[in-house]
């Protein structure tokens, strides 16, 4: 099986182990790009590429370039708007992405930065380095639990539902706003559907982990963010387009609620940006899926549906472009690993 490799900017290191590496290498027939003219390249391997894995454009001049394609895999884990999805369609050209490898990470981070906006184990240390720590209950007249309480979520996809899954031994009420979801299936999933005002008005902890869409950039605008009740925390871990970071900013600045965010409107974010300085944020810098680890489970699912494209069998590990929602979709490119 040929396969046009050019998983620019992810390199092959970051995304195979040692042995998986030699599996993929050594088990199909692989041409990589290597850095000369990408034109010339693609031009002279499209016409005999069964599987391309790139993030590079693949509109419909390049698929008639390539008449035995069965299959797209975009590492950088993104279903970008740089692919004719509906001749990949008409072909059956299948296009996925292992975007679920980084479910798990993140997941662990909104934990552990609800643990510490809860309890304040951020600015406790910070306290405490600076010799104006408060002991015992002095120290907690803010804190809450986590255990027990009202959560929300915007969003419930792959993410939502691996901290769902970490949430379960606190035992929280959750409601979850998920308009590309029915209520059947959320319910089926153990949390309660609920609207976006209900989420925000009603929930101690607002995890946001909905992906960028044409539908909801800058879905928390000063409105929405005005809902939340007074020292509710938010939780920014999918996309900084899904929120209006000017009123982020001035929410939390004003001390109306407490954020954490790992992620940003540009990135990386300048060192005189004034969001530095606002009060009652806990920053992350798009650190939270980043691990070698993550990056490797990208490697496994590629070689997961190799395999069933080899067999003539549908992928199944890597996430597949639907037809109704990929070209709604509108993350950002990445530029590194």
């Amino acid at each position: 099986m040929r396969i046009l490799f050019d998983p620019e900017p992810r390199a092959a290191q970051d995304i195979f182990t040692e042995a998986d590496a030699k599996k993929f290498f050594g088990t199909y027939d692989v041409v990589a790009w290597n850095g000369e003219d990408r034109e010339a390249f693609y031009k002279k391997h499209l016409p005999d590429a069964e599987i391309v894995i790139s993030q590079q454009p693949m509109e419909k001049a390049q698929l008639d370039q390539a008449p035995k394609l069965r299959a797209i895999v975009n590492v950088e884990t993104n279903f970008l708007p740089n692919v004719d999805y509906e001749t990949c369609f008409q072909r059956g050209i299948h296009v996925v992405a292992p975007s679920s490898v980084f479910a798990a990470p993140v997941a662990e981070i909104g934990l552990g930065m609800a643990l510490s906006l809860a309890r304040g184990i951020h600015t406790a240390h910070g306290d405490f380095v600076a010799g104006r720590e408060l002991y015992g209950l002095e120290g907690n007249h803010e804190a809450e639990l986590l255990a027990g309480a009202d959560v929300g979520f915007v969003g419930f996809g792959d993410l939502g539902r691996a901290v769902h899954k970490l949430l379960a031994g606190f035992q929280p009420n959750i409601r979850a706003f998920d308009p590309w979801l029915p209520d059947g299936v959320l319910e089926r999933l153990g949390v309660t559907p609920a609207s976006l005002d209900e989420v925000l008005s009603k929930s101690r902890f607002v995890f946001v982990v909905a992906t960028i869409t044409t539908e909801n950039a800058h879905l928390l605008n000063a409105e929405k963010l005005g809902l939340m009740q007074k020292g509710a925390k938010l939780l920014l871990l999918s996309r900084a387009a899904v929120a209006d970071f000017a009123a982020l900013k001035q929410a939390a600045g004003a001390g109306r609620i407490l954020v954490a965010t790992d992620v940003f409107p540009e990135e990386p974010v300048a060192a005189d940006d004034p969001i530095r300085q606002v009060p009652n944020i806990l920053f992350s810098a798009h650190r939270a899926g980043a691990l070698t680890s993550a990056l490797e489970n990208i490697g496994k699912l590629v070689l997961e549906d190799l395999g069933q494209f080899a067999r003539g069998l549908p992928p199944i590990a890597c996430k597949r472009a639907e037809r109704e929602t990929v070209m709604r979709l509108r993350s950002k490119p990445i530029d590194k690993s």
